[in-house]
């Protein structure tokens, strides 16, 4: 599983010109499912997201995580992160998840975020969204759950 971390001031989701989710501080989660992920691949992520210390304390200094804040996540699918582009000009999406498999991840990770964050949003699962994201920082991380950083 891969995602894609974005500490935010605000962000929001739409989906045929209507909002379907937005929060304040915190962070955007563009979250992709590889084939042979499984629950234990989302715990992880969802851990690691959780737990990071990329937010200010008092004295400036990244020690607090968004779970230490009180921050919200906007978690919203993303294949496109399994994209192969090693070969020709077109990408492969051959190691991204069918989508009933990255559906079921995604929906595990959400219900999950949601037993340890008061604000999680979303997008919506295999529609064409526009995402708006005030980057903070900007602060953006990468996590793979194959390459443990």
């Amino acid at each position: 599983m891969r995602a894609v971390l974005q500490r935010v001031t605000r962000a929001s989701v739409r989906v045929g010109g209507e909002t379907v989710g937005e929060i304040g501080g915190g962070l955007v989660v563009l979250l992709g499912v590889a084939r042979d992920d499984t629950a234990e691949d989302a715990r992880y992520v969802l851990e690691k997201t959780l737990s990071l210390r990329i937010f200010d304390d008092a004295e400036g200094r990244m020690n607090l995580s968004v779970s230490d804040t009180g921050g919200g996540l906007l978690v919203v699918s993303q294949f496109t992160l399994y994209g192969d582009t090693r070969r020709g000009r077109r990408p492969s999406w051959f190691d991204a998840a069918p989508p009933e498999l990255a559906e079921e991840l995604y929906e595990r990770f959400v219900r999950e975020a949601r037993r340890s964050v008061a604000r999680v949003a979303t997008g919506t699962f295999r529609s064409m969204m526009e995402v708006e994201i005030v980057n903070d920082g900007p602060m953006t991380i990468l996590l793979d759950s194959r390459k443990l950083f």
